[in-house]
């Protein structure tokens, strides 16, 4: 785990709906791994003058949705609860999800939301709070899919690390060893470095020559994390595809995929990269996306 995040605590987002509920058991078990307590966080999003959308309806109105943001907060610290030696916390937060959100990201190691929420829009995998937050966030995040159970046997698959070659990877490499160190499971290096640019010259390529070239990138990419991670065994797969189908693909075996949040095929000034918008959006696991410290605010 990266020093400036220890000690901070693992925060999870909840906003009554289902898939917020689903990421608290996540949340209260990754606390428990990493030895901090668990907030459980939601917004209460009133504004006292101009209460967006019910304008009239009062102080009783506003009363109702508090009490209603407490039961939440209740619930889901008793669905935490659920997991030993978690310390759960709770705290309402009169503010709008995204910036309360954000400003949680500050003072915590991660923070966890379902994959959809009410803030979501119907056809929609993914909601529109936790897209911003992969973009804002000033720690890592982990979007959580919900899983119809917990057998042993999915407790034993391999965390999926996508690794691009370049050094903005870095931060989701360190993440993603210390994520398989932590659950005890194998580390999937994927590394996939087909583009659109292949596609027009593909008669004249030398593919051993290509697959030499990118196994030295991984491997580069790699070095290291071994002697810092013995326990972790990894599995390097280099594979000419595109990076997202190759990620989402792995991700039918994996619990965990850890992408960055830019890579070398991100345009300049975008927080998210295509790669990591498209894993978001299709994994079939939970996924967390790490942005490297030079993304991040001082």
């Amino acid at each position: 785990m990266d020093a400036q995040y220890s000690g901070r605590t693992v925060v999870v987002g909840i906003d009554g709906s289902d898939s917020a509920l689903d990421a608290v058991p996540w949340a209260a078990a990754e606390a428990v791994r990493r030895g901090v307590p668990l907030r459980v966080v939601t917004a209460f999003d009133w504004n006292q003058e101009h209460p967006l959308g019910q304008v009239g309806l009062g102080s009783d109105y506003r009363e109702i949705m508090l009490k209603a943001a407490r039961r939440q907060l209740a619930e889901a610290v008793a669905v935490a609860g659920e997991t030993a030696g978690v310390e759960a916390k709770q705290q309402l937060v009169v503010g709008f999800p995204i910036p309360v959100l954000e400003a949680e990201s500050r003072r915590a190691q991660l923070v966890v939301l379902g994959d959809r929420g009410y803030g979501g829009v119907s056809g929609l995998l993914v909601g529109s709070v936790s897209v911003a937050m992969v973009s804002r966030a000033e720690c890592p995040v982990v979007l959580v899919r919900r899983e119809e159970d917990d057998s042993v046997e999915d407790r034993e698959r391999p965390v999926v690390a996508g690794v691009d070659g370049s050094e903005l990877s870095e931060a989701a490499v360190a993440f993603a060893f210390d994520a398989a160190s932590r659950r005890g499971v194998p580390l999937v290096a994927v590394h996939a470095w087909w583009d659109q640019v292949l596609d027009r010259v593909v008669p004249l390529l030398d593919w051993d020559v290509i697959e030499a070239e990118e196994r030295e990138v991984l491997a580069e990419r790699l070095a290291g994390w071994g002697a810092k991670y013995p326990d972790v065994a990894v599995e390097r797969l280099v594979t000419p595809d595109r990076p997202a189908r190759a990620l989402v693909e792995e991700s039918r075996r994996a619990q965990l995929v850890v992408v960055g949040s830019r890579g070398r095929g991100a345009a300049a000034g975008l927080l998210l990269g295509s790669v990591s918008h498209a894993v978001l959006h299709r994994a079939h696991c939970s996924v967390a996306v790490v942005r490297p410290p030079a993304e991040k605010k001082a």
